[in-house]
């Protein structure tokens, strides 16, 4: 486990996401829990690939041209890997990963609840996966989504820049 990074997710979720529940122990096997994505955008996916399975000690769950996923255990968390040159060293999009579409349903009454403006996606095909999601904007601008995952796809997504 890296150092620091699972107190720095946990502080990150609860600044910004509120009410959603992370799980910070070791998820059971065959149950599906809440964890923050983080979205990079890289410059070399290979370079990417080797120094991210170095540092969290796994491969990719996923892996597509200009694209990879790490779904990591401790901490609780799903790395995206973009690959968009000239963005490299940038985050591309944030986002908590649910264990249901009724997860996201009840998040997105919560958050038009909260009077922040939502963009709902259901059965969006993005990142490889089949999904439905809600977008919020942070303060500066920075895009959230709140998913689950409900079919893996073939595909990268419905348009060139589903993420």
């Amino acid at each position: 486990m890296v150092p620091g990074l699972l107190t720095y997710i946990k502080k990150v979720c609860i600044m910004r996401v509120g009410a959603i529940s992370i799980y910070v122990s070791q998820p059971r096997k065959g149950v599906v829990m809440s964890r923050v994505q983080l979205a990079l955008n890289v410059e070399d996916l290979d370079e990417a690939i080797a120094f991210y399975s170095k540092l969290f000690n796994t491969e990719p769950a996923k892996r597509k041209d200009g694209y990879a996923n790490f779904a990591i255990a401790e901490p609780p968390l799903k790395l995206v890997l973009l690959q968009n040159p000239g963005q490299g060293g940038t985050i591309n999009h944030l986002g908590v990963e649910v264990e249901s579409s009724d997860k996201v349903h009840t998040e997105i009454a919560r958050l038009t609840d909260e009077g922040l403006f939502t963009e709902e996606e259901m059965g969006t095909t993005c990142c490889f996966a089949t999904q439905d999601k809600v977008w919020v904007t942070g303060p500066a601008g920075e895009k959230w989504e709140i998913y689950t995952v409900l079919a893996d796809s073939e595909t990268f997504g419905s348009t060139a820049s589903c993420c």
